[in-house]
């Protein structure tokens, strides 16, 4: 026959668990849990990261819940414990560095200056805007909201076949347009 050796510990553990139990803090999370994941996730670019975040800012804030004075701050309390949570995952990730002769720059077409890049996309819409406004719909919904010929002749309201016809004329406009020429 055994008999227990300290059943006042488990009894004071078992009265600890019941009293670190905040009915306000369960009711807290379940209402603002949606918002304070939005902040978590803007904070990190995996919204599993997120999750993990939240998950440690709300334990940070159960444990110092009872000393929370201001129950109608709690949002702003979250969000330093998220803030501060990241920080600190931040400043502890680890860099891997190593030292090579070359540089591991991808080979490939050479870096558009961003000015250059600015004045074709200027020069780009100035020739759209020149086209017909059926065509010019048709080539914007194509090619800038990337919708295939059957969605873009549904929002029309006219068939496929006008929609491939048209864009085609369109096309063959912007290629001849004289304000274009120097980017071929």
């Amino acid at each position: 026959m055994t008999t227990p050796v300290c059943t006042s510990a488990s009894n004071a553990a078992a009265s600890a668990r019941q009293t670190l139990f905040y009915p306000s803090f369960s009711s807290y999370v379940r209402a603002r849990q949606p918002v304070l994941l939005r902040t978590a996730r803007s904070l990190t670019a995996n919204p599993s990261d997120a999750e993990d975040l939240l998950q440690t800012a709300l334990t940070k804030t159960y444990v110092a819940w009872d000393r929370i004075e201001d129950h109608r701050a709690l949002d702003g309390y979250v969000r330093r414990a998220l803030l501060n949570t990241r920080t600190s995952q931040w400043r502890k990730r680890k860099v891997d560095e190593f030292v090579c002769d070359e540089l591991p720059e991808p080979e490939g077409a050479p870096a558009v200056d961003p000015a250059e890049g600015q004045a074709l996309h200027d020069a780009m819409w100035r020739a759209i805007m020149k086209l017909p406004a059926r065509q010019r719909a048709m080539v914007v919904l194509r090619y800038y909201e990337d919708l295939s010929e059957a969605q873009t002749a549904e929002v029309l309201g006219v068939s496929i076949g006008t929609v491939k016809s048209a864009v085609s004329r369109a096309l063959g406009k912007l290629r001849d347009d004289p304000e274009l020429e120097p980017v071929r």
